[in-house]
Formats: structure tokens, C-alpha cells, sequence
């Protein structure tokens, strides 16, 4: 079975720490922000950590290399 390769736009995209939590920017704030409030543009450009139980998992499978031994 061949090895499994790092998704290099994934790295981009998510950041792990060094206890191994995933850490990821919120959708959303790409472009149309005089419609949003500010408030909101606050909230969205936070960096917060992956809750989602299932992203997890495949994050941690896609990202072999650099999750390995957490």
C-alpha cells in the first residue's frame, strides 16, 4: 500500500499546537464585509479551535506527517 502523503493546502489552512489541537480560521470573510457588521467581522476573524469530532479525525489522517506521535 503506498504512504500516505501530507495535503500541503491543508497545512495552510490549519494550524496544530503543540498538544495536538487543530486550530482554524472561520469561513466567510473573504470578500463582502461592508454588509457584515462589526461585530461579526470581529467574531469571524478569529482563529478558533476545531470542535467538530469528524474534522478531526481526517485532519489528523491527512496531516500524517506533522500530527505524528499527538
Amino acid at each position: 500500500m503506498p504512504k500516505l502523503k501530507t495535503r500541503k493546502t491543508l497545512m495552510k489552512r490549519v494550524k496544530v499546537t503543540k498538544t495536538g489541537k487543530f486550530m482554524n480560521k472561520l469561513i466567510g470573510m473573504a470578500h463582502l464585509k461592508a454588509t457584515k457588521s462589526v461585530d461579526r467581522k470581529i467574531k469571524k476573524g478569529k482563529i478558533t479551535q476545531q470542535m467538530n469530532v469528524g474534522h478531526r479525525k481526517i485532519f489528523k489522517k491527512l496531516l500524517a506527517k506533522q500530527v505524528r506521535g499527538r
